[in-house]
């Protein structure tokens, strides 16, 4: 089954390894006998669903996540049950692909013209007047 991340972006679940540990936070006793938290693991550098530029950008965006190797491991324990933080995991690599996948726009540097330095000159100017008139006079 794929899984839907970008647009012309899809993982294999294969691509994906679950284990599960013990958590910690709510759930009482609970915490303590089952394990809930869900790690996931995701070879970055190994995966056919993503070009070179798409993975390069993931492995520096996922930061400490990421293995020297390339693997990603996001961990989830924010909820009781393994689905739950299963279907969490899930969803925030979804979102770091998404963002390692968008390409930024490039943009060139550019410096005022001659009549928009003119203009904030003149608007100092202005509000220099203004300020000026504020003031006490010498005489008063």
């Amino acid at each position: 089954m794929a899984i839907t991340v970008a647009p012309g972006v899809s993982l294999q679940e294969a691509e994906l390894v679950f284990s599960y540990i013990l958590a910690s936070g709510p759930g009482g006793q609970n915490v303590n006998k089952v394990a809930t938290a869900a790690q996931l693991r995701f070879d970055a550098v190994r995966s056919p669903s993503l070009c070179d530029r798409t993975k390069a950008r993931l492995i520096r965006l996922a930061g400490s996540r990421a293995t020297r190797d390339g693997v990603i491991v996001i961990t989830a324990r924010n909820f009781r049950t393994q689905q739950k933080n299963r279907e969490d995991a899930i969803g925030r690599l979804a979102a770091l692909i998404r963002e390692a996948a968008h390409r930024p726009t490039f943009r060139v540097a550019t410096r005022p013209g001659r009549a928009a330095r003119q203009r904030r000159l003149d608007g100092k100017a202005h509000r220099a007047g203004v300020k000026k008139g504020r003031r006490a006079g010498v005489d008063d």
